[in-house]
């Protein structure tokens, strides 16, 4: 079985996020670290190719930085890895970038595309949809368990209220993939130094004509909230003040 995953460095949990001078996005002097529902969606494919044997191909859509997520599933047992560089990568939006990725991977045959449920910085969870819809394949999201089927694969979905949905896919198909679905590994030393002789091919954007002006969504504007301090006493019977607090809970903040 040849599985793509599909991996993206987002900036650092922790990082100080300081705005850029546009106002269209932040400032690259920042930590990254690889997206965390990425790094579940890598995790699984390793765990598939070992049961069932076949490739595991990491991708990433990003500037020269973003080379370091691919060393990092490389180290983890990605058999190799394929980056889709453009200095103007991360300005991409889902629908751009999943046409950068299926330019990309034109003429290869992945039976699975792995990607993570959404990504840490914009959130979108739009990209596997898309890159589905791009390549004419199956797709489901939200998945929680992946087990072989006859003629594809059966995947477990995560809804609402703890319940779950069943679904029988044909191959080739695109799963987005939930994190906690297993438990991450650590690089070990022997897999950091087979990495480097591990096949890192890299594609130019530009090549593929994909920049973004193919963007179908747009920042207008990027801004961190101003924090705001208020405090309002209720006073007067319990019951009233019960009543009160209540209407200020479903009609102002709206949370009931």
């Amino acid at each position: 079985m040849r599985i793509l995953v599909c991996v993206k460095q987002v900036p650092a949990k922790d990082a100080p996020i300081k705005v850029a001078g546009d106002g269209a996005w932040i400032r690259e002097d920042v930590a990254y670290e690889t997206n965390e529902p990425d790094a579940y969606a890598l995790e699984e494919a390793l765990r598939q190719r070992e049961a069932h044997g076949g490739e595991v191909v990491a991708l990433t859509v990003g500037p020269a930085r973003a080379a370091q997520v691919l060393r990092e599933a490389l180290a983890k047992g990605a058999d190799r890895a394929i980056h889709v560089a453009g200095d103007d990568a991360h300005r991409l939006d889902s629908y751009a970038a999943a046409e950068a990725i299926a330019r990309a991977i034109a003429g290869e045959k992945f039976d699975l595309i792995f990607t993570g449920l959404q990504s840490e910085d914009y959130g979108y969870g739009q990209t596997g949809v898309v890159l589905a819809e791009l390549l004419g394949i199956a797709h489901a999201t939200i998945i929680m368990q992946v087990q072989p089927a006859a003629g594809g694969v059966r995947v477990k979905r995560e809804l609402e209220n703890g319940y779950f949905q069943y679904l029988n896919l044909p191959l080739p198909a695109v799963l987005t993939i939930q994190s906690g679905i297993n438990k991450l590994r650590y690089a070990t030393l022997m897999g950091i130094k087979q990495a480097k002789s591990k096949p890192l091919a890299t594609v130019a954007l530009a090549d593929l004509g994909v920049s973004p002006s193919l963007n179908r969504q747009s920042v207008a504007k990027l801004y961190v909230p101003v924090k705001t301090k208020k405090t309002e006493l209720l006073e007067g019977p319990a019951k009233e003040v019960a009543a009160q607090l209540a209407a200020r809970l479903k009609n102002d903040l709206r949370v009931i």
